[in-house]
C-alpha cells in the first residue's frame, strides 16, 4: 500500500504493490496482538502489552517525542509501565487505552481531538486524559475526533471534527456540547441504554449497546445513518428490523459506509458504494426491472442494512476508508 511516510514498517518510502513480510521488527511476528492503522501511522500492540509505531509523525502522533517520520517499527517507550490493551488511530493523531482503563493521548491537537485543551500545538508523547475519571472499556479515532466508551456504559466524545457540518445542517440552533468540545464530554441521548462499543469515521460516530444494538449520529451524507436527515446531533437507533431483528454483536465504520455482524454471524452492510466498498449490488425491489429502477432508488437501497451472505461467519472483518477485509471459513 502506501508508504509515503514509512508507514509500512519496511524501512523505506517507496509504495508496495505486493505483501513483504517485516524483516528485523523488534516485535515478534508471533507476539503480536492487535495491528492498527491512522492516516499515514501504523501501530502494533504485542501479547506483552507494548506499543510498537511507524509512520507519519509531523505532529508527534508516533509518541516518540520527536516529528520525524519513523521508517520502522519502534517502541513507544512513554508507555514503559502501561500494559497497552487498545490504540486507535486517527487522522493525525493517536489515542491509547491501557489496562487500568486508562486514556492517553498523542499527535495533533488543532481540533481538541487529544481531549487535554490545556495543550495548543502537538503533543509528542502521550499525555493522559484527566477528565476521563471512570475506567474506559472502548476507544475509537476518526478524522479529527474521538470518543470512549466508560465501564458503566457511558458514552464520552471529544474533538471538533463534526462541528462545522453539524452547523451548517442545523443553521441557528445551539449544538449539543459534545460536538464541539475539545475535552471529553458525554454524548447525550444514551441515557437510558448502557454502551459497551465505540465506532469512529470521519463525520459519523456509532455506539453498540449491550443489549445488541445500534446508535448512530453526525453526518449521513452517503445515507450511512439510515436517516432522512442530513446530519443527526444526537444518537438514533437504527430499527432492528433491518438486521432481522436480531442483536448486534460487533459494528465497523469506514469513511462514509458502515458493517455489522449479528449475534448469529450474519453481515451487513449499508452506506456509499461508489467503490464497492458494501460488497453487494444494490437490491432492486420485486416487480421493478434492473434497467427502470432510478439511479436514485438504487442509491436508497444502499442506504438500509442488507446482508452479505458470503460474509457470514466472518470471525474477523476490518474497515479502510473505503474498503473491508473479512476473514472467512
Amino acid at each position: 500500500g502506501a508508504n509515503s511516510y514509512g508507514q509500512l514498517g519496511l524501512g523505506h518510502k517507496e509504495d508496495v504493490l505486493v505483501p513483504q513480510s517485516l524483516k528485523d521488527v523488534s516485535c515478534k511476528c508471533q507476539d503480536i496482538k492487535s495491528i492498527t492503522g491512522g492516516g499515514g501511522h501504523s501501530a502494533v500492540i504485542t501479547g506483552d502489552g507494548e506499543l510498537f509505531v511507524c509512520g507519519h509523525n509531523k505532529e508527534g502522533q508516533l509518541g516518540l517525542n520527536h516529528t520525524e517520520d519513523v521508517l520502522r517499527f519502534t517502541l513507544c517507550t512513554a508507555l514503559s509501565g502501561f500494559c497497552v490493551k487498545e490504540v486507535a488511530c486517527g487522522w493525525d493523531f493517536t489515542i491509547v487505552l491501557v489496562g487500568t482503563g486508562l486514556v492517553l493521548s498523542c499527535g495533533s491537537n488543532a481540533f481538541g481531538q487529544l481531549g487535554v485543551p490545556q495543550i495548543s500545538g502537538p503533543c509528542l508523547i502521550p499525555q493522559k486524559i484527566e477528565s476521563l475519571k471512570e475506567k474506559v472499556v472502548d476507544i475509537a479515532a476518526g478524522l479529527r475526533h474521538a470518543l470512549a466508551a466508560t465501564e458503566s456504559g457511558l458514552v464520552f466524545q471529544w474533538g471538533t471534527g463534526m462541528a462545522s457540518r453539524a452547523r451548517r445542517a442545523n443553521q441557528g440552533k445551539t449544538l449539543p456540547l459534545f460536538l464541539t468540545a475539545k475535552e471529553p464530554c458525554e454524548v447525550t441521548g444514551l441515557e437510558d441504554v448502557k454502551v459497551k462499543r465505540v465506532a469512529a469515521s470521519s463525520y459519523h460516530s456509532v455506539s453498540l449497546t449491550d443489549e445488541g444494538h445500534l446508535y448512530v449520529w453526525g453526518s449521513n451524507k452517503r445515507g450511512q445513518l439510515v436517516n432522512e436527515e442530513i446530519f443527526l446531533v444526537e444518537p438514533k437507533k437504527i430499527e432492528t428490523h433491518f438486521f432481522s431483528h436480531e442483536k448486534i454483536g460487533a459494528v465497523w465504520s469506514g469513511w462514509t459506509h458502515l458493517v455489522a455482524q449479528t449475534e448469529t454471524g450474519k453481515v451487513f452492510t449499508w452506506g456509499r458504494a461508489d467503490y464497492g466498498q458494501l460488497g453487494r449490488q444494490a437490491v432492486v425491489p420485486d416487480g421493478l426491472e434492473a434497467c427502470t429502477a432510478s439511479e436514485q432508488r438504487l442509491e436508497l437501497l444502499c442506504n438500509i442494512p442488507i446482508s452479505v451472505p458470503c460474509l457470514n461467519g466472518a470471525s474477523q472483518i476490518a474497515c479502510g476508508s473505503e474498503h473491508n477485509l473479512a476473514v472467512v471459513g
